[in-house]
């Protein structure tokens, strides 16, 4: 019998975690949690129940939630609603997609999910709240932190360290054992070759800080 869960954001991220989830075939989706404004709204055809205030009440009917808001450059709301969710000790499970691969030494934190055809492999340490998005790969002995996205299409290559609260941009490559510090933002198609140790927005091959 599947588990029920709530689904926290009711965007465009919120329609691609809807495809994984029910492809998954583990959690039936109880509900979505928006904006007071979209409550009796649909999202593939599952309602807007609530707004974040109606968490602890839903909590008594439905242990698991899942935050499905997605990230464009700044983390901070997907990061807020989790530390909302632990608050309320949720159950924030991980979510893989069947059609993923992912390596069984990998560790993946919770509340991390998976996208369709991703690839993460052997020994690869992934933080929690994180989204590793559509054909992403993450190379061997990868550390992610928490509140990482990674999105479609995006190459980071073994045994690099990537903080917490990162972007990194559609196409983007990080190169072999580089290192990226805390909420650091990758531009679409920017390619990094030495570590990042200043926080900013980086694009371009080789990846250059943008002036502020």
């Amino acid at each position: 019998m599947k588990e029920n869960i709530i689904l926290v954001g009711g965007g465009g991220h919120c329609r691609s975690c809807i495809d994984v989830i029910e492809q998954q075939g583990r959690y039936a989706i109880y509900g979505i949690i928006d904006g007071k404004e979209n409550i009796g709204q649909e999202v593939c055809g599952y309602k807007m129940i609530g707004s974040d205030q109606d968490i602890p009440h839903y909590m008594t009917e439905c242990p698991n939630f899942i935050v499905t808001v997605g990230q464009v450059k700044g983390g901070s709301r997907r990061k807020d609603l989790f530390e909302m969710l632990k608050v309320h000790k949720a159950n924030v499970p991980v979510i893989i997609s069947p059609l993923a691969r992912v390596s069984p030494d990998a560790q993946l934190g919770e509340g991390t999910i998976i996208m369709h055809h991703a690839l993460v492999n052997r020994r690869a340490v992934i933080g929690c709240n994180a989204i590793v998005n559509t054909k992403a790969l993450i190379e061997h002995d990868v550390r992610l932190g928490d509140h990482v996205c990674v999105s479609t299409g995006a190459i980071i290559n073994g045994e690099c360290d990537i903080g917490h609260h990162v972007f990194i941009g559609s196409g983007s490559v990080v190169n072999q054992c580089v290192s990226v510090v805390d909420g650091t933002v990758l531009g679409s198609g920017a390619v990094v070759v030495r570590d990042i140790v200043q926080p900013g927005t980086y694009v371009g091959c080789p990846a250059r800080r943008l002036r502020v």
